[in-house]
């Protein structure tokens, strides 16, 4: 193999590493526990958790994100009660 096809396979290892890095103490304490995706999966399957994609208007979305800033919880629980309150009605 020549000098610049190493070089190139070199770099393309070093970006490949560096996007699976994680980032110690980027948004607080805990977030250097950070979990690979297989494992957020096992987590959230064994809470009962499905994936549920949805496009909504952008407007809608900055209510929601407002919403969960208001109530210090995360956009999955606030879009959860807000399902939960519509499907009762």
């Amino acid at each position: 193999m020549k000098k610049p096809d190493m070089d190139k396979l070199k770099g393309l290892k070093l970006s490949g590493a560096m996007k699976q890095a994680v980032t110690q103490g980027r948004f607080g304490k805990d977030a250097a526990v950070a979990l690979d995706r297989r494992e957020q999966r096992k987590l959230d399957q064994a809470q009962g958790l499905v994936p549920f994609a949805v496009k909504l208007d952008f407007d809608l979305v900055k209510q929601i994100h407002a919403l969960a800033q208001e109530r210090n919880t995360g956009v999955n629980e606030v879009v959860a009660n807000l399902l939960k309150k519509g499907l009762a009605g």
